[in-house]
């Protein structure tokens, strides 16, 4: 073996050689007969999942959503990635660097089923999202329409934009509680107008969780000629879903969250040709214009995050995403049809199973948000994020797949006590 063959092998040290995940494959194994749905109450197997995770004993971690730190085995290797980039240094970052990041931009693609030329690494949503946004030749009276429940640095980046170029942000309001598809569809063809450019939509809502109709969507706005951003941070590698159902030309997501990959870690979509219609945030070597890799040139970074993105994406393979996505809205639908119809409760997420995947959304009437999750944390030791935005007031619960309906019991009774 050569120099070269060796660095790059020893660059993905630890992928394929199934090292750590021999347990996993063995408790999965014993289950291949049942269905993810059958198997999403089956707590003994998922106490096996459990294992694999360093859970801090101090409180219950409902707030997933932000980072969903790595299982052991994912960490070990994101460990040995920096013992081999810091061993082999400079002659690593200048020879197969980029050939790595490339195969990890290839498996990030397979799990959406999408070309890998439309898929490039970044370092989270906001990241690939700004891209756009920032990318785009935007002309004096432009629009853009979203969401006032969309992500903060985005809406950000819009506001950026308008100011600078003199483009106008037309923001809907999306319903807790739609009453069908056909409502979330007309609410944002309600904000089109012949200016209109572009138009971002949450594929999950991050504060509530909600599942939106894309491709529904996706269809109006193209019959109208706008192109379509999708915000794809809580759904990557938490609902199962191909690029190719959506048929949206731009979509970012955090590898970070639903996946369990390092942090840092992202990934954004281009359709193939839209690539060349944007700008670089920073200026690449010379590329060619559909060349996606010239939209993220960032200088030098951690390539060992890059690396370890194949472990989480091992993990998941082995786990399964099909059992990890039944088994996160099995969790969600645990607690909250327990506090369904009780006074008081109100419950930001929509019940309908097609409608949301293991995020909810709940608030106390008369409770300030930041109150009830300082008093969930305080008093009980639960941890979440409170929500306080347009139209969604209450706290978002993000359970993982390590989870267990014994803390989610623990957090209903908490919830039961405070609104006494």
């Amino acid at each position: 073996m050569d120099k070269r063959s060796f660095i790059k092998n020893l660059g993905v040290m630890g992928v394929g050689l199934s090292a750590g995940f021999s347990q996993l494959r063995k408790a999965v194994a014993a289950v291949e007969h049942i269905s993810p749905l059958d198997l999403a109450d089956d707590e003994e197997f998922w106490l096996k999942v459990r294992g694999d995770y360093q859970i801090k004993p101090d409180y219950i971690n409902l707030e997933n959503g932000y980072y969903c730190f790595l299982p052991q085995q994912t960490l070990e290797h994101l460990i040995e990635h920096m013992r081999s980039l810091n061993y082999e240094g400079s002659y690593y970052m200048r020879t197969v660097q980029f050939e790595n990041k490339n195969r990890v931009a290839s498996a990030v693609a397979e799990i959406v089923g999408c070309n890998s030329e439309e898929v490039v690494i970044t370092r989270n949503t906001t990241e690939s999202l700004d891209l756009i946004i920032g990318g785009l030749d935007w002309e004096k009276g432009d629009e853009a329409v979203m969401a006032e429940q969309d992500y903060g640095a985005m809406l950000n980046h819009f506001n950026l934009v308008e100011q600078r170029y003199g483009t106008v942000n037309r923001l809907v309001s999306v319903p807790n509680h739609p009453q069908s598809d056909e409502e979330l569809v007309e609410l944002y063809a309600s904000a089109i107008t012949d200016k209109t450019r572009l138009l971002m939509i949450s594929h999950m809502i991050n504060i509530t969780g909600q599942v939106l109709p894309v491709r529904k969507i996706v269809d109006m706005a193209h019959e109208r000629g706008v192109e379509v951003m999708v915000d794809g941070a809580h759904a990557y590698s938490h609902i199962p879903f191909k690029m190719r159902d959506l048929d949206c030309d731009y979509y970012g997501t955090s590898l970070h969250k639903w996946l369990s990959a390092p942090l840092g870690s992202g990934m954004l979509y281009v359709k193939k040709q839209k690539i060349d219609r944007i700008w670089p945030l920073l200026a690449s070597r010379e590329l060619e214009p559909n060349d996606i890799r010239r939209l993220n040139h960032i200088g030098t970074h951690p390539a060992h995050t890059d690396l370890a993105i194949l472990n989480a994406i091992e993990y998941q393979n082995t786990l399964g995403l099909e059992r990890k996505a039944a088994r996160l809205k099995y969790l969600q639908q645990y607690w909250t049809s327990r506090l369904q119809g009780v006074p008081g409760m109100i419950i930001n997420t929509p019940a309908e199973q097609h409608r949301h995947g293991g995020i909810g959304n709940i608030g106390i009437e008369g409770i300030n948000p930041v109150e009830l999750a300082d008093r969930l944390m305080n008093d009980h030791r639960i941890y979440t994020a409170a929500i306080d935005r347009p139209g969604v007031r209450g706290i978002r619960v993000t359970p993982n797949v390590y989870t267990t309906t014994d803390e989610l019991d623990i957090f209903v009774k908490a919830l039961q006590t405070i609104r006494v």
